[in-house]
């Protein structure tokens, strides 16, 4: 079987095309995908192989040959399983070479929450002025929403409903979600909208339609929230890994520890399945224990 470009394989666009159109994976996951079939096609490509033409030996070489982080090697397993699987339904293939490929082991770890003290220290951070407005509203919303950090900076002026305290999110697989936003929130994009996001950018200049702007009135980046959510952490005196996942865990766990539904926690989170939200009991579990711990009369010890 004739070698082709790994842009240029037939099987290969096709399967990108399902995932993204049938399947509904995000525009970064399907480029994720694209880059560990590349890999494993320049692999294949060396032992005189085309994509079509691997085995399930071929898959393990491959994945046993990076120095990758577990979930890493993981998501490309998933990528090399979900290809074959795609041609065997497409009938390119008899078979599916890779049915039995084992996948890695990951390791579950519990995510990094803050107290409420340490959020409130973080939320306290930011100053007067535009930026300093921007910032405030910027971590009340990531906190008061649990939004990912994609669909904060994608937000626009029109997703936050201030009559009736919700945003609209657009999550993975561009599904939309609407989440309450708490007083707090809703007071600090108020004040943002009005005396903030006006000053961002050039008198003038035509601004970005999005709610979160850089100082030059274009969408802020990635980057730009990264850096604001590192810079107001250090001030605050908290871990250097603070990030917008660690306010969105933080928003999961204090909510179930308040008593929130975990089903409405997986509602609010964009979870598609429970089991995903599940990993935020063990964490309000041991906040459970240490309440026992402290208030029942046979727990305490002496």
């Amino acid at each position: 079987m004739p070698r082709l470009p790994c842009d240029e394989d037939p099987a290969l666009r096709a399967h990108l095309r399902s995932l993204r159109l049938e399947k509904g994976l995000s525009e970064r996951t399907v480029d994720s995908y694209r880059r560990d079939l590349t890999q494993f096609a320049a692999f294949l490509a060396e032992r005189g192989k085309s994509l079509m033409e691997g085995s399930a030996e071929d898959a393990r070489e491959f994945l046993a040959t990076g120095l990758w982080k577990p979930a890493t090697r993981a998501r490309k397993t998933a990528a090399i399983r979900s290809f074959y699987r795609r041609a065997v339904l497409a009938d390119l293939l008899e078979s599916d070479p890779t049915k039995h490929l084992p996948g890695p082991r990951l390791e579950s770890a519990l995510p990094r929450t803050l107290t409420v003290k340490e959020v409130e220290r973080l939320l306290a951070v930011p100053k007067a002025g535009p930026r300093g407005l921007r910032d405030r509203a910027l971590l009340e919303t990531l906190y008061g929403a649990g939004l990912r950090a994609s669909e904060v900076l994608a937000l626009r002026l029109q997703d936050i409903d201030f009559d009736v305290g919700f945003v609209r999110a657009v999550g993975k697989g561009d599904k939309e979600r609407v989440v309450p936003l708490g007083r707090k929130a809703l007071e600090a994009l108020r004040i943002y909208t009005a005396r903030g996001r006006p000053s961002l950018g050039k008198p003038g200049t035509l601004k970005a339609p999005e709610l979160f702007l850089n100082a030059r009135g274009r969408r802020l980046s990635r980057q730009g929230l990264h850096l604001i959510i590192k810079t107001c952490a250090r001030q605050a005196g908290l871990p250097d890994d603070v990030s917008a996942h660690t306010l969105r865990h933080s928003f999961a766990t204090h909510l179930l520890e308040g008593g929130a539904d975990l089903r409405a926690v997986q509602e609010m989170l964009g979870h598609a399945d429970l089991s995903t939200t599940q990993i935020y009991t063990h964490v309000s579990t041991a906040h459970l224990q240490k309440v026992y711990r402290d208030a029942h009369p046979r727990a305490r010890s002496g």
